[in-house]
């Protein structure tokens, strides 16, 4: 099968058939990589101006309540300006490459992500590593020894993350705090330049977002502790949590395997199994920037998120059943976070706390070499 093909040319290939290889399954979505810089900078001008409106309407709205509730949508918004970013840090933003650095940094600004962390963390580790352990850090499972051999406060810690109810707790502590922020050598042994750099300018954009809401609160003569709390608080904790909750149900579910064996994982074509799509009611996944069809994203990361989901049902019509579709509801999340407490790596299955067997891993066929 050649990857010239066109899309309407190509056939599905049935389920038990091996897996093509990796340029093969991206020749399917290459039609896709098209980007557009006047799209992409007409979705950061609105965006940016959504997000400051609602920081605007936190200020000069009196109506505690309102307040609470425009907060917590600006922290919404931080989530799809950051969307914005990174798919600039992928440079599938626009197709100019400096552009994209300049406009993933300002969309990156009010999550107070460094650009140049963020890139070296996602594309090189995350991207290039998926779910194997050891080298993708991003909400790896401990094994049942990994967990026995924790000291009690991490345990606690540990159990805290995977109870559905962590996922702020652990993106602002795990990856913002220790990976991304004026991270130490031990948890980014390089050093660059630039990541100094972009640290002190999200600090910049931090320290001058707080001020703005310390003179609103004195000019409108309002309490300063209100003001903060509902301006940067609450944006800032919604923000982490929606990070940290996305991330998790991108690469963790029952039917997703991860790896420690580095030659077992490359024969899985990890960037088709361990990866879900998960899909919403109402046109709710264009609202998240289509993040969500997170396969075609992982096969081809210069497909533009305006082309995802062109390029997803691309994807499950040429591999059916290869591709892990999973219908979004709360009761799903919270019987995954149920299932996925630690896994045995070995047996491809995921574990509760005390060992026990919860739910069996895809069964991957292994990918063909040609």
């Amino acid at each position: 099968m050649s990857t010239s093909l066109s899309p309407d040319t190509q056939l599905p290939i049935p389920e038990g058939l091996p897996i093509p290889n990796r340029k093969i399954i991206r020749g399917f979505i290459e039609p896709f990589a098209i980007k557009s810089t006047a799209r992409a900078i007409l979705l950061l001008l609105l965006d940016i101006g959504i997000w400051f409106a609602l920081i605007a309407g936190v200020v000069l709205i009196e109506n505690l309540f309102i307040k609470i509730i425009l907060g917590n949508i600006a922290g919404f918004w931080i989530g799809r300006l950051f969307i914005l970013g990174h798919d600039a840090c992928h440079q599938s933003f626009t197709p100019h490459r400096e552009l994209n650095k300049v406009l993933g940094r300002i969309a990156f600004l009010p999550s107070l992500t460094p650009f140049s962390l963020w890139e070296v963390g996602h594309n090189v580790v995350h991207h290039g590593q998926t779910n194997l352990k050891g080298f993708d850090f991003v909400w790896a499972p401990a094994s049942l020894e990994e967990f026995n051999a924790m000291p009690a406060w991490r345990k606690s810690l540990e159990r805290l993350y995977r109870s559905g109810w962590g996922p702020v707790f652990y993106y602002i502590i795990e990856i913002w705090w220790f990976k991304m922020f004026f991270p130490s050598k031990k948890d980014m042994p390089s050093t660059r330049k630039v990541f100094f750099r972009d640290s002190c300018f999200v600090s910049v954009f931090g320290i001058l977002w707080i001020a703005a809401l310390v003179c609103g609160a004195l000019l409108t003569d309002q309490s300063v502790a209100i003001l903060l709390i509902c301006g940067f608080v609450i944006p800032y904790l919604f923000w982490n949590g929606m990070i940290g909750w996305v991330v998790y149900v991108h690469h963790t579910h029952p039917s997703v395997s991860w790896y420690d064996n580095k030659s077992e994982w490359l024969r899985a074509q990890p960037f088709v199994s361990t990866t879900v799509h998960l899909t919403f009611k109402y046109h709710f996944g264009a609202i998240l920037h289509h993040i969500m069809e997170h396969t075609a994203h992982h096969v081809d990361m210069g497909v533009p998120l305006y082309e995802l989901q062109n390029a997803q049902n691309k994807l499950e019509e040429l591999l059916p059943g290869r591709i892990i579709v999973q219908p979004f509801s709360w009761k799903w999340y919270f019987e995954t976070a149920k299932l996925c407490k630690l896994y045995d790596f070995k047996n491809k299955c995921w574990l509760d706390f005390d060992g026990n067997k919860t739910a069996d891993s895809i069964k991957v066929v292994l990918s063909a070499q040609s």
